[in-house]
């Protein structure tokens, strides 16, 4: 059998600077608007949630932006990442392709999350902020932030997703460890959570719902500010990491993707492996296929409507142009709780509006399977979010061996499954069910779409 091949970089390949896809796009994104006036939002808007650098970050052009030096000196910690050809998987499918994997588990919090939260907690603690506040749907991002808000002196609340409190209870206990308040959402401590208990008094929560919830504590003291994991441009920039440091490491291998695959949820673990190449792409003029994939059970990219929304169910936040199932849809309780959001990112949904994307979406057991069979050859249990990426992997790899053509296909494996052993008892005790989404309840969140005039 053929041996693993793992391609490791040194502190000097680290990154210097986050990209910026928005430099290369052939058409810009649509505004972020204000849902009163609904006209763009400026800097102004923003500052009671967030830290100016931020903002500036939000809205910029440059093609790179610096990396400070304090948030470089704790990637050092974990970064670069490895990235590894899976031979084996490879032998086991009986399939010509090349298949690569980017593996961020090795981060202190086991996933890709912490490259975005040590750079939103540090530009936070620059200017003065003590508290953060966040939302979480399977842990990943709370125990992030919780890490970093614990390396730069930050108290940090995280609500977590309610069915994803009860379901993940390792992962609540590290948040905990790194020393953030873990909330069930929806809760009793703010407005928009005690709305949705007395309407909905077993809700089991939603990313949308969790919002609201941390952004209503975060506008009510001066010390707080808001920070989120995923969907905005911010995030998604500070994530370009992964696929810099993918394009060192695969010149290595002396080879090049023909396809990327990343799961999608809101869109940062697939922007940060893909962006890099995808920018290069547009460049070069090169064709290339990058593959989102999405729960069937909250299938935004794949049946949502293109159009202006709220990010939260609360209706606080700015209004986007996103691939939505509504603001209000609550997705039903499937174990990938990183993915259970109504919405897309917005430069997510703009590239699958340009044709530079393609999307997917899988049932949980689909997905479950192929972790196990990849868990089985590779040595590595992907967390549930990230088996949608290795189903579609394995599926493209299969496509390869009945085409006979030999391509290489990379995707981000962006955490370990260590803290979702229950997810995986229940799989092998056939207890896991194939949620479907009801299209009248998303047909009655489409209904309440802002109206918009762009």
């Amino acid at each position: 059998m053929s041996d693993q091949v793992k391609f490791v970089l040194d502190e000097s390949h680290l990154p210097e600077a986050w990209y910026n896809l928005v430099s290369d796009l052939p058409e810009q994104p649509p505004p972020v608007l204000h849902p009163g006036t609904g006209e763009p939002v400026g800097p102004d808007d923003l500052a009671p949630l967030f830290p100016m650098q931020i903002i500036l970050q939000e809205v910029a052009t440059d093609q790179y932006v610096p990396i400070p030096e304090e948030v470089r000196s704790v990637y050092r910690q974990w970064r670069p990442t490895p990235l590894y050809r899976a031979r084996r998987l490879e032998e086991a499918l009986g399939t010509p392709a090349r298949i690569y994997y980017k593996y961020e588990g090795v981060s202190p919090t086991g996933s890709h999350k912490p490259n975005t939260a040590v750079a939103q907690a540090f530009y936070n603690k620059q200017e003065g902020v003590s508290r953060l506040t966040t939302e979480t749907g399977a842990g990943q991002w709370g125990s992030a932030l919780a890490f970093a808000g614990g390396i730069f002196g930050l108290e940090v609340d995280v609500y977590m997703v309610k069915v994803s409190y009860e379901q993940k209870p390792y992962r609540r206990g590290l948040i905990e460890a790194f020393g953030a308040r873990c909330v069930p959402s929806p809760s009793q401590e703010t407005k928009s959570g005690r709305a949705i208990l007395a309407e909905h008094p077993d809700s089991t929560g939603s990313l949308g719902i969790a919002i609201s919830e941390a952004v209503e504590t975060a506008a009510m003291r001066e010390d707080t500010k808001y920070s989120l994991g995923s969907v905005l441009n911010h995030v998604l920039m500070h994530q370009t990491v992964i696929g810099q440091e993918a394009q060192l490491q695969l010149e290595q291998a002396d080879d090049y993707p023909d396809i990327l695959i990343g799961c999608t949820g809101g869109g940062s673990n697939f922007s940060g492996l893909s962006f890099p190449f995808l920018g290069k792409a547009l460049r070069e003029g090169k064709e290339l296929r990058a593959i989102a994939v999405e729960p069937a059970a909250c299938p935004s990219l794949t049946k949502g409507r293109y159009a202006f929304d709220f990010g939260d169910t609360g209706h606080l936040t700015p209004l986007v142009k996103m691939h939505t199932l509504g603001s209000t849809f609550v997705p039903p309780p499937f174990h990938a709780g990183g993915l259970r959001y109504h919405g897309m990112a917005p430069l997510v949904s703009h590239l699958q509006e340009l044709g530079l994307i393609e999307s997917r979406a899988y049932t949980q057991t689909e997905v479950f399977a192929a972790g196990v069979e990849f868990a089985r050859v590779e040595g590595i249990l992907p967390a549930p979010e990230a088996n949608h990426a290795v189903k579609a992997t394995i599926d493209e790899a299969i496509r390869c061996r009945e085409e006979g053509v030999s391509q290489a296909i990379l995707f981000n494996l962006c955490g370990h499954g260590h803290f979702d052993m229950q997810a995986y008892i229940d799989y092998f005790a056939g207890k896991l069910e194939d949620h479907e989404y009801s299209e009248d309840e998303v047909a009655m969140a489409l209904a309440g779409l802002p109206a918009v005039a762009v």
